[in-house]
């Protein structure tokens, strides 16, 4: 009897699970459990559609190919790399993207606000510059410029390694000449302040604080610290950078300007660091308390 994509699936799934691999070790960069990831691999290495198992569930595999899928499940066990690492691509809101060990793999959860149109009340028709702050492989950037296409992205980061990344993201979804990809540490290089300042910035920093670092997956240390630590500058609560960021950030902002800032688990520690603050808070996918909107007033 052969053996169909579905099959595949599953049993790929119950070697990820006998590995020991569960989400507190690995999944959450892109799948949440062992079925999605196995499907994900499965499908990525036939050449199949990434978001629709159903429709190629019972099509056979050939021992070829089952060889190959099994090869690349047994390098995500035993590497413990990312899987996106392995396929160079990741996908955020169904839009695909290049990715490799220069950048973090993309799981902002201000992509659903950025589809579900969530920020757009605090937007207008006189909204044109974005800013896209540690925008690493670009991934915000583009969902910005895709989902606005009034608008120009300036997307930062201070390292020169993510931006090539981004670039290529850039490029391959043809929107070079409304993003402009700029090597900044925090503010320090943006445009701002210059132009009349941003209509919107959107901040996904590093931001995770230091007994959380030490406790990471192996996978989520394959990610480059520089874009996960929030530490520093000497600091153990994962503020650091968002500190510095609010010294500054009114200043490259217009009168009427928003700043949506991602903090992921750390709101007990954000509202330590910044008591004075009364945040709107987003509803996402993964609760109401990792995304948070401030005004330019608030911050001034």
């Amino acid at each position: 009897m052969p053996v169909t994509v579905q099959a595949l699936v599953e049993q790929m799934a119950d070697r990820l699970e006998a590995a020991g691999l569960s989400y507190a070790d690995g999944f959450g960069q892109g799948t949440t459990n062992a079925f999605d990831e196995a499907a994900w691999l499965v499908l990525w290495q036939l050449g199949l559609p990434l978001d629709d198992l159903d429709s190629v569930a019972n099509q056979p595999v050939a021992q070829a190919e089952r060889a190959q899928v099994a090869m690349l499940l047994e390098a995500r066990i035993s590497t413990r790399k990312p899987a996106a690492y392995l396929t160079n691509e990741a996908w955020l809101m169904g839009v695909p993207f290049y990715v490799d060990e220069r950048v973090i793999i993309p799981r902002s959860l201000i992509a659903e606000l950025l589809v579900d149109v969530s920020i757009d009340p605090w937007l207008n028709e006189e909204t044109r510059r974005v800013l896209d702050l540690c925008t690493g492989n670009g991934s915000l950037a583009v969902l910005a410029a895709m989902t606005y296409p009034d608008v120009n992205v300036d997307a930062a980061d201070i390292s020169p390694d993510a931006l090539a990344v981004a670039r290529i993201n850039v490029e391959r979804h043809q929107l070079a000449g409304r993003i402009s990809l700029i090597e900044s540490d925090g503010l320090a290089a943006c445009h701002g302040l210059t132009n009349g300042g941003y209509d919107l910035i959107l901040c996904n920093p590093p931001y995770v604080n230091a007994a959380s670092m030490a406790a990471l997956p192996a996978e989520f240390r394959a990610e480059p610290a520089l874009a996960l630590a929030g530490n520093s500058l000497g600091g153990s609560d994962g503020m650091d950078f968002i500190r510095g960021l609010f010294l500054n950030v009114a200043a490259q902002m217009n009168e009427n300007a928003v700043l949506v800032l991602e903090i992921g688990h750390e709101r007990a520690n954000f509202e330590r660091a910044f008591p004075h603050l009364a945040p709107l808070w987003f509803e996402t996918s993964a609760g109401a308390d990792q995304v948070m909107l401030l005004t330019r007033e608030q911050l001034a």
